[in-house]
């Protein structure tokens, strides 16, 4: 269509983003919880020990702590998010279980800002959707999209519960796809060869 751009395509799709996100995090908080156990390819990536970005979940996230706990068990250390506002990017700071947290915005329990800060090999990242194609989706401020593009080596993980996954997404330019998404019913993804 003459005057419509691969730009405003992406525009018009995103455009339907928050009735998304407000569906899916409906259906995230309605899905019934069970325990997201570390699957084989998981633990394939652990085999040298690194720095293993995680996050403490909310408002029915996936909850990663028995995938935390197998990256610790293997020598990893762990580096959760730390979050001062949207003018600044996200930091990942180290952090292990017993650590005192600290109020965050948006409702986040944080290390505090004076922990040493930690360039990840893994994330472990939270969502509200994603697709077969691995894409992502978020919250919306883009603080992982940022942290992505700046940490182009790290392998991508999303933890979800298999009630977010949906037929397709919009990715735009900007948009980074994750590596693989771990759910209640197991592994999708990029396995390490």
């Amino acid at each position: 269509m003459p005057g419509f751009s691969e730009k405003d395509a992406i525009e018009c799709k995103r455009d339907a983003l928050p009735k998304l996100r407000e569906a899916m995090r409906a259906a995230r908080l309605a899905f019934p919880k069970r325990p997201i156990e570390a699957p084989s390819p998981f633990l394939d990536e652990l085999s040298a020990p690194g720095v293993i970005a995680s996050y403490l979940p909310m408002a029915g996230e996936a909850d990663p702590a028995l995938l935390e706990a197998a990256a610790l068990a293997r020598g990893w250390r762990l580096a959760l998010p730390h979050v001062r506002g949207r003018r600044w990017p996200m930091r990942f700071l180290r952090w292990q279980p017993g650590d005192a947290l600290e109020d965050g915005p948006f409702g986040l329990r944080q290390p505090a800002a004076d922990a040493a800060e930690e360039a990840p090999d893994l994330v472990l990242t939270p969502l509200v959707a994603f697709d077969a194609a691995l894409n992502r989706l978020g919250q919306g401020a883009g603080y992982y999209d940022r942290a992505f593009a700046a940490l182009p080596a790290a392998r991508r993980i999303g933890i979800a519960w298999s009630v977010q996954q949906v037929a397709a997404l919009p990715a735009a330019p900007w948009d980074v796809p994750l590596h693989a998404v771990v759910t209640e019913l197991g592994w999708m993804g990029e396995k390490r060869a």
